[in-house]
């Protein structure tokens, strides 16, 4: 069945839950990157180490992938729309309560509730679109633009708030983005269909088997997954302090984060697309050798150099992803579509978790610059991983 075929009441339903996903995962994605824009004040502010640095930026990662599952199994009980707007609203309190931190106590535990709220995002957001969107047929192309807000969200709101930092202090900003979180809760909550609704839609989808899966090539995926989101994240952590070091100021750290996403945008789009044409191993083996050699390359290039590479190592740093995730239902057995992709997400965001806490601590015992390299070493061990992989797509 078309879009096209679908009732108006029908359309209004998957158009409604498909602006409340995009805009779910654009306002979550975006608090949780601000982080980056605001690590480096408070280092200055509070003295702290980069392992506690690590910490804090892994509290909230580690938050936001251990409680994951545990949302799942919670809507269940309360339903994904309440859990949903609850867990924004937390994140934007989250923001409120790390306005008023005086030291790392307070600011590690309003990370954790961030985190916590973060953790209803993906893969209830991520359900509500696909039960919403398989009765006609436009699954895929639904959960590209989801996928795609998300870098959206990353985009902008980090160099908003990058701006704001040079005219208003850092306490007033992160009070801004909680109440952004709050009001994001209050949309959400009038645009989410109700449960009637987007159970009504799931029983008009096809039954469709998802054939006998690939455990093993699923093990495969969500290693590489965490070991390139732990690339990933521990690139981004430290890369303001990378810059820093470079002579760049607040409002240099929020643009470069912004070329940086911007290129990452466009990546998911490219590589999703390069992945459809050469496969994945081919692809994931292109993007994370020339990921590396960008990472290395972003330690010895002066500051005017490193900003113009920084949209080129966007693409690849987080087009990765894009292929990988789209390779979820193919490894997933006949109805385990959904447990695959919340277990592929939290270990990819567990990884990215525990990265900025691993490398924290060696950045402070070598260096920023080594523990920078020593993550572009981490990308390397994917590429037997995806050989892996690709046989079980292929199974």
């Amino acid at each position: 069945m078309s879009p096209r075929a679908l009732p108006a009441a029908d359309v209004s339903v998957r158009r409604r839950s498909l602006v409340a996903g995009c805009g779910a995962h654009a306002v979550h994605d975006g608090l949780t990157d601000v982080i980056y824009v605001l690590l480096p004040i408070w280092q200055s502010q509070f003295a702290l180490s980069y392992a506690q640095i690590g910490l804090l930026r892994g509290a909230y990662s580690g938050m936001m992938a251990g409680f994951q599952l545990l949302a799942s199994r919670g809507a269940r009980r309360w339903g994904r729309e309440r859990l949903l707007v609850g867990g924004t609203a937390l994140a934007g309190l989250a923001y409120l309560l790390a306005g008023q931190a005086g030291g790392l106590g307070v600011l590690l535990v309003a990370l954790l509730l961030g985190g916590l709220g973060a953790s209803t995002q993906h893969p209830l957001a991520s359900s509500i679109i696909t039960d919403t969107h398989e009765a006609g047929d436009g699954v895929k192309q639904a959960l590209s633009q989801y996928n795609f807000a998300g870098d959206i969200g990353k985009t902008l709101i980090p160099a908003l708030v990058g701006l704001l930092l040079t005219v208003i202090s850092w306490r007033t900003s992160a009070t801004l983005i909680g109440l952004l979180g709050l009001a994001a809760a209050l949309a959400l909550w009038w645009l989410i269909p109700s449960h009637a609704a987007t159970q009504a839609m799931q029983q008009k989808a096809p039954k469709t088997a998802n054939g006998h899966g690939s455990f093993g090539g699923l093990r495969a995926l969500i290693l590489t997954g965490a070991l390139d989101s732990a690339a990933r994240m521990g690139f981004l952590t430290f890369l303001p302090f990378l810059l820093r070091s470079k002579g760049a100021g607040t409002a240099g750290i929020g643009l470069a984060l912004t070329l940086l996403f911007v290129g990452g945008a466009f990546g998911k789009l490219l590589c999703g697309y390069l992945g459809a044409r050469i496969g994945l191993m081919k692809t994931v083996w292109i993007t994370e050798l020339t990921t590396a050699s960008l990472i290395v390359l972003a330690v010895f290039l002066p500051y005017a150099g490193l900003m113009v590479m920084l949209p080129l190592l966007g693409v690849v740093l987080n087009g990765t992803s894009s292929v990988l995730y789209g390779a979820v239902p193919d490894l997933a057995g006949a109805g385990k579509r959904e447990r695959a992709f919340a277990l592929f997400y939290t270990g990819t965001i567990g990884g990215g978790a525990v990265a900025p806490v691993v490398f924290g601590g060696l950045g402070d015992a070598v260096g920023v610059a080594w523990a920078v390299v020593g993550l572009a070493g981490v990308l390397l061990v994917t590429l037997p991983l995806v050989w892996w992989v690709e046989r079980g797509v292929e199974i």
